[in-house]
């Protein structure tokens, strides 16, 4: 009888500990757009483009796609796509639409353009920061592009405004070349 009860207490100690909790939400969801991720990569020779899209609260909007070249961003292209009159006149004409070739990646610092990450440091990202479980944010994470990332990221409790810390992806597509 002892040993029936010691082997009991060492088998449900042992479910309990092998049991591994996840440190990112959405665990499943991010491992499945994972592997869509690297099977997109593999067919199109890690050549792509994508475009991140953001936006304010009061309507102000823009977009940035990215080139990559056999793993190597080449090109960042940002726009507004929706002013107000009163801001578009106070921004210069050569900072509404840019386009920044491999040579000058980065080179625009004061703008709401998405930062220049290839899509394999954007998922890198996504699991080490944006879905990190945490107790005062909600986090978000969807795979609307053929299954590969769409928006993922988190808002933390009680913001009001422009909160969301993440990224908005609104295409991936492989890049003509």
């Amino acid at each position: 009888m002892n040993k029936k009860i010691c082997l009991l207490i060492l088998l449900i100690g042992f479910f309990f500990t092998s049991c591994k909790k996840s440190d990112i939400e959405y665990q499943n969801s991010f491992e499945k757009s994972q592997q869509a991720w690297l099977n997109f990569k593999k067919a199109n020779n890690n050549s792509y483009q994508y475009t991140v899209t953001g936006g304010t609260w009061i309507g102000r909007s823009w977009e940035t796609r990215l080139s990559i070249t056999n793993g190597k961003i080449t090109q960042r292209h940002f726009k507004y796509t929706n002013l107000d009159e009163e801001f578009e006149s106070n921004i210069p004409e050569d900072q509404l639409e840019w386009t920044e070739n491999e040579d000058e990646l980065n080179s625009h610092e004061q703008t709401p353009a998405a930062a220049s990450l290839t899509l394999d440091e954007v998922y890198e990202t996504a699991k080490n920061v944006w879905l990190k479980k945490q107790e005062n944010a909600t986090t978000y994470f969807k795979a609307d592009n053929d299954g590969l990332i769409s928006s993922c990221g988190f808002v933390e409790n009680n913001c009001m405004d422009d909160c969301f810390v993440g990224i908005t992806i609104a295409k991936i597509e492989p890049l003509n070349q």
